[in-house]
């Protein structure tokens, strides 16, 4: 998957948290900071995919496999932003960082970082 997809998967799950569950394209399209046309072609895509459903309202929900990415790249972002502001980066710049981390660390290096952190 590409980098704008796992971004748009992610998107999906920190507004639905945010919001209490009810995500629609408008909601996307805010946190990312993109038109809504641009929401519309990659849900489209994220669709096709089998990574989202969208029902007649408008609302968007993960198939199991597109949670499972949205909840591994929300991870990376949390960790690795954690990390970042332990070695004393400001706040936006670690949120900033982690955000591009995020998606071209391998598995082996992050759970590496994940296990340090914890242990």
């Amino acid at each position: 998957m590409k980098e704008s997809g796992e971004m748009y998967l992610e998107t999906i799950l920190v507004e639905s948290k945010r919001l209490g569950g009810e995500v629609r394209s408008v909601d996307v399209a805010a946190g990312l900071g993109v038109t809504r046309p641009s929401v519309s072609r990659a849900l489209s895509k994220l669709k096709e995919e089998n990574y989202i459903v969208i029902d007649d309202n408008g609302h968007i929900f993960f198939t199991d496999a597109g949670r499972e990415i949205a909840e591994k790249i929300y991870e990376r972002h949390q960790v690795l932003s954690a990390l970042l502001l332990q070695l004393g980066i400001d706040e936006k710049t670690a949120a900033d960082d982690a955000c591009k981390i995020e998606h071209v660390i391998s598995d082996t290096t992050f759970n590496a970082i994940k296990a340090r952190i914890k242990g």
